[in-house]
């Protein structure tokens, strides 16, 4: 019998699944909404540039304004995509673990054990930029493998994951204000730029490793995908079905903590789009489990958006993508605590 509000889809031959009718066209609405997103962001800088031509120039047709789209804007462009995409699913997969709205890269201690590592290495002279996005990723997957190790229990339990996360992200942050009062005036000012999360002058070098770790990601992503409906059981419920969650649970973190170490190398601790994007995509879905391919739009959408803004709301300034990514992320973090309290029952 099919479940109320799904799809049977039947490519060819014998092979069929299910579709959730209002997950896939909400993936359908975001895909457009980031299509003509990314057209404006093309469009829109210093000089205006038409759609036309910059249709011309995405296409590979002449333009006088290849320069402008091609060289400057369209290498930025690329990695706000994949930087929204990877922290999307980062943050999905680590709330499904976790079971819980607030947990995010962010806040289990993923960026700022990125952020602790990088700001050490320019402190004692490593300014490299060929160098300081593989020395952030050693330092998130050094840090969220810390706390699944004090997190573990005779198994992996959702809120002894999320505090030790909270503190260990406290210890790492202090960790890293130590750094920047040693360090040289100039390094601490790149490395609190870097801190904050920006695209501004990175591009197709910085897209490549990113682009190339998120494609070997989709067949993880599929297994992801399946596991999360039997992850979100209670573990009572997930054990007598005969899954065996340590290993899945481990398996859906580690896969969230590679994307999200790999995506903060890239671009700075892009702060809470790992947290907001998974939320956004569940609430338009309505679905049970969040929607691995909705996050990853939504991800994207957030992160083009607000580096859009950034870099003219305030013109000729231009923010850093995390000033304004933290600008909606933090009110909505306090009313996630707030109602989360309020179903509770606890006085607010």
């Amino acid at each position: 019998m099919r479940p109320a509000g799904y799809a049977v889809v039947r490519p060819g031959g014998r092979a069929s699944f299910l579709v959730h009718r209002r997950a896939f066209a909400v993936t359908c609405v975001l895909a457009a909404l980031l299509a003509a997103a990314c057209v404006a962001y093309l469009c829109v800088g210093e000089s205006f540039v038409a759609p036309g031509e910059v249709v011309k120039v995405v296409f590979g047709r002449p333009s006088p304004d290849e320069l402008v789209v091609g060289e400057l804007r369209e290498p930025r462009l690329a990695l706000g995509l994949l930087v929204g995409a990877a922290f999307g699913v980062s943050g999905a997969l680590i709330q499904t673990v976790a079971r819980n709205p607030l947990a995010s890269p962010d806040v289990i201690g993923v960026t700022h054990g990125a952020g602790a590592v990088t700001v050490a290495a320019m402190t004692y002279g490593v300014t490299s930029y060929t160098a300081l996005p593989y020395l952030s990723i050693a330092g998130g997957l050094a840090a969220a493998a810390l706390v699944y190790v004090f997190a573990w229990r005779r198994g992996l339990h959702a809120a002894r994951f999320v505090l030790i996360g909270i503190g260990c992200s406290v210890a790492l942050s202090s960790v890293t204000q130590l750094f920047l009062t040693k360090g040289d005036y100039l390094v601490a000012q790149q490395a609190k730029v870097w801190l904050t999360g920006s695209l501004n002058g990175r591009g197709y070098a910085e897209a490549r490793p990113l682009a190339l770790v998120l494609l070997l990601a989709v067949p993880c992503a599929l297994w992801a995908a399946r596991a999360q409906r039997t992850v979100s059981f209670d573990d009572d419920t997930a054990t007598a079905l005969g899954v065996r969650l340590g290993r899945v649970r481990f398996g859906l973190v580690a896969l969230g903590v590679v994307l999200a170490s790999v995506a903060t190398g890239a671009a700075g601790p892009v702060d809470f789009v790992a947290l907001l994007a998974p939320q956004i995509a569940r609430r338009l879905t309505r679905t049970a489990q969040i929607p691995l391919p909705a996050a990853a739009l939504t991800g994207a959408l957030v992160v083009v958006v607000a580096d859009l803004l950034a870099r003219k709301l305030f013109s000729p300034t231009e923010l850093p993508v995390g000033v304004m990514t933290a600008a909606v992320g933090a009110p909505y973090l306090m009313w996630l605590i707030v109602r989360g309290r309020s179903r509770s029952g606890e006085p607010s």
